[in-house]
């Protein structure tokens, strides 16, 4: 049971993290002129993985 609380908890903490960085709150770790192109691609999908995160461990958490 505690496992549970403990994914949640990374889930929730992990979509805080791809929401601040898709919406530019927050910079990509690391030199950003070095970064393949790829990278800055999945970065910009952040902005709707984040909050889809969240808002599946929030489910998670209301329904255990």
């Amino acid at each position: 049971m505690i496992a549970a609380y403990i994914d949640e908890f990374i889930m929730f903490c992990a979509g805080l993290w791809m929401t601040a960085v898709g919406l530019g709150y927050l910079p990509l770790p690391g030199n950003a002129a070095n970064q393949p192109a790829w990278v800055t691609t999945v970065a910009g999908h952040f902005k709707w993985m984040g909050p889809l995160l969240l808002a599946i461990a929030i489910a998670l958490a209301i329904a255990s």
